[in-house]
């Protein structure tokens, strides 16, 4: 990919690379405090600000450090959206007049209580909408218009118009006068307009700050201080950052591996669950490669650091995870564009308005053309706009909650009708995450339960995740388990002990022949357990090979059906697992699944999601676990079981509360829905100014003699909230997919 251009836009120490260009440029090195906007990549800027694209707040490129996050504009947001609440309700009631309940408001004076109304409602506008009056009046003098753009204008034009008509009365003509001589006051939808927008940024920054929160989780997977061996064996806690390339690091039982590196000396079986997604533990001899975040189990062994800090495989994960969550809001960014068409227009409009009835209008031309312009401005408010596409994601939202299935962000919600392609990890998504005992073979003579019961009684002095299996199943056999007389453990090959006198063995194949015990005589019923997706344990007892324990992770009941209605629906399914090939060919062959991925690292599954991307396919990936993270956050779509770990759920635009893959079928349904929900809301959005501008501007002048009253305008305006209301909350009424 050739270096992307750097071009200096209208904002000091802001910078636009293209759109597809990577999260750094020439001249431009992401640190701590460089910020970007969520929207729009190419926006990057040294500290925090508004984009001058859309005026959203900017977030941070790398995510912050454990205690160091700064919540302080949700925070602001959320002081200014409570005391606007509690300022509108009363604006609202006292706007209300007669139709007030209790007759209270009727019974105060007008004059009363329209100053009442300005008090109130000021401080909404000036105090509470004061960030999107100052981003409305930059994305007009960086010349790009946006949501922002009709807020500012609208509360601005509402507010003006009623603090005029409250303070000087006389200056407007008697076209803007009801029949009682009054003038209609418009604070109650300036107040209305600032303290739905203030929720909306409440929302936003609150998800934002979950997204960092699973970064932050993600940085604690690695220990604060690694434990070094310097000259003559002297060792010494220090922190992480001062480990260099080539230390000796001692790591203890129990103890999370500090970086990326190569045992030099010792063994153990160290839980990489975080990078296979595997709940087993993996031995680990001289010349094995271990990752840092990982933990250590049982042993004690000395490691040499090859890879540290920004290098480290976990290091890359953040990384990766950080820069892919930065994501775009295609729904949004069309009605961006759409306001810089539509804004300029409606004042173009009332500029023009203004002009023709001050030219040519009956007299009082200039009161008639102020009447008009006005009108035109209200009308075309842009509260049913604003509204449009949040109150359908809100709905739809909640909606998706009642079903299991939770969306971060209205970009999940829109690609997710258009995915092709479902990437799926194994363990913990197609499968339980949960290993058990699923068949036991013994040796001519030697009863079912007795070996179980044998070798339940061995196992359960060991804290091996096959041991734990191996109990419970003996438990769920209701067999009596006796106690074991002594227990030793070999790392990464088994255990052996006495129990009821009897000696025990169990482990793998090397195990049974150190001990001079021949496993021959169950190679072959082995090899067909393991062609089954399960994990064989050799059972020897007094010297002779007495059976086997097949352990399994129980594919899901539902997963079956699922994926065949993601097929019926023209979904292609992908598995990619860090588990061995063979258990993964077992897997998909159960469920129908012809394209197989085995033995992968998370890198490597972004790499295929990736790759698959480039093909053309629109990719959703399912996972589970840590290390589906990057991938999650990868695809075009990231699904999360529920069940899994939060670190995947963050990373994902879609939970599956349940695990159950049904989910996404239902999901894909709701994604729909909303999207024709929205495109109706637009419609219905502009249409009323498409016929209201018109009318506000006098096109029917020549056949009633008046013009459009501005109050007439105003309840146009709510008219079209309304209905935009009314149309996405029939999103909650649709049955389940």
């Amino acid at each position: 990919m050739p270096a992307p251009t750097t071009d200096r836009c209208s904002h000091d120490h802001t910078h636009h690379r293209p759109d597809d260009g990577p999260a750094s440029e020439p001249g431009v090195t992401p640190t701590a405090g460089t910020y970007t906007c969520p929207m729009h990549p190419e926006v990057v800027q040294d500290g925090p600000g508004d984009c001058p694209l859309c005026g959203m707040a900017l977030e941070p490129v790398l995510p912050a450090a454990a205690g160091d996050e700064d919540d302080g504009e949700f925070r602001d947001m959320r002081r200014r959206f409570v005391v606007s609440a509690a300022l509108t309700l009363p604006v609202v009631v006292l706007s209300m007049g007669a139709m007030a309940p209790g007759g209270l408001v009727e019974s105060v004076p007008a004059r009363t209580r329209h100053l009442l109304e300005l008090l109130l409602a000021t401080p909404v506008v000036l105090w509470g909408g004061w960030p999107f009056l100052v981003r409305g009046a930059r994305s007009v003098a960086r010349r790009h218009l946006n949501m922002f753009t009709l807020v500012a204008l609208g509360v601005g034009v509402a507010w003006l118009y009623s603090v005029v008509a409250v303070l000087a009365p006389g200056a407007f003509p008697e076209a803007a006068r009801d029949a009682h001589g009054g003038i209609g006051l418009y604070f109650e939808a300036a107040a209305v307009i600032v303290t739905l927008v203030l929720l909306g940024q409440v929302l936003e920054l609150k998800a934002r700050g979950r997204t960092s929160a699973a970064i932050r989780e993600l940085l604690d997977l690695a220990p604060p201080t690694a434990r070094r061996v310097g000259e003559g064996g002297a060792e010494e806690d220090v922190p992480l950052a001062s480990v260099v390339e080539g230390d000796l690091l001692r790591v203890r039982p129990g103890e999370k591996v500090p970086v990326d590196g190569v045992v030099a000396e010792g063994s153990s079986a160290v839980d990489e669950s975080m990078v296979s997604g595997e709940p087993l533990p993996v031995a680990k001899a001289p010349g094995d490669d271990v990752v840092g975040g990982t933990v250590n189990a049982t042993g004690t062994f000395v490691m040499e650091a090859r890879r540290v800090g920004g290098e480290t495989l976990l290091a890359r994960i953040v990384a990766r995870v950080a820069e892919a969550q930065r994501s775009r809001a295609p729904v949004q960014r069309l009605v961006d564009t759409v306001s810089g068409i539509f804004v300029p227009a409606v004042v173009g409009a009332a500029v023009l308005t203004f002009v023709v009835w001050a030219a040519w209008g009956p007299d009082p031309a200039l009161a008639h053309a102020v009447v008009a312009a006005v009108s035109v401005l209200i009308i075309a408010c842009p509260c049913a706009l604003g509204l449009a596409t949040p109150m359908s994601i809100m709905v739809a939202t909640g909606r998706g909650a009642r079903e299991g299935v939770l969306f971060r962000d209205a970009e999940a919600l829109e690609r997710l009708r258009d995915v092709d392609t479902l990437v799926v990890d194994k363990t913990g998504t197609l499968t339980e995450g949960r290993p058990e005992v699923a068949s036991v073979e013994t040796v001519d003579d030697v009863p079912r339960d007795e070996l179980l019961a044998l070798a339940a009684a061995l196992e359960a002095g060991s804290e091996h995740p096959l041991a734990a299996a191996i109990v419970a199943g003996a438990e769920a056999s209701g067999v009596r388990v006796p106690k074991a007389a002594s227990f030793a453990s070999s790392t990464g090959r088994g255990v052996r002990g006495v129990v009821d006198g009897r000696d025990m063995l169990l482990g793998n194949t090397s195990m049974l022949e150190d001990a001079g015990i021949d496993p021959s005589g169950l190679s072959s019923r082995a090899e067909a357990l393991r062609a089954d997706g399960r994990t064989v344990v050799y059972v020897a007892v007094d010297g002779r090979a007495a059976g086997l324990i097949g352990v399994a992770d129980p594919i899901r009941e539902s997963a079956a059906t699922a994926l065949g209605t993601l097929r019926d629906d023209g979904v292609r399914v992908v598995l990619a697992t860090g588990d061995a090939e063979t258990t993964a060919r077992a897997v998909a062959r159960a469920l129908g699944i012809d394209t197989v991925f085995s033995g992968l690292l998370p890198e490597d599954k972004v790499g295929l999601v990736e790759r698959l991307r480039r093909e053309g396919a629109v990719v959703a990936m399912a996972g589970d676990g840590i290390n589906d993270a990057p991938a999650l956050a990868s695809a075009d779509i990231g699904l999360a079981m529920g069940t899994g770990t939060d670190v995947a759920m963050e990373s994902a635009g879609v939970t599956l509360l349940s695990g159950d893959l049904s989910g996404i079928a239902r999901a894909r349904r709701l994604s729909r829905d909303t999207m024709r929900n929205i495109r109706q809301n637009l419609w219905l959005a502009f249409g009323y100014n498409t016929l209201g501008i018109p009318v506000a501007a006098g096109v029917l002048f020549p056949l009633t003699g008046g013009l459009l009253d501005p109050m007439v305008a105003a309840a146009a305006m709510t008219l079209s909230s309304i209905s935009v209301i009314g149309n996405a909350l029939r999103l909650r009424g649709r049955g389940r997919a």
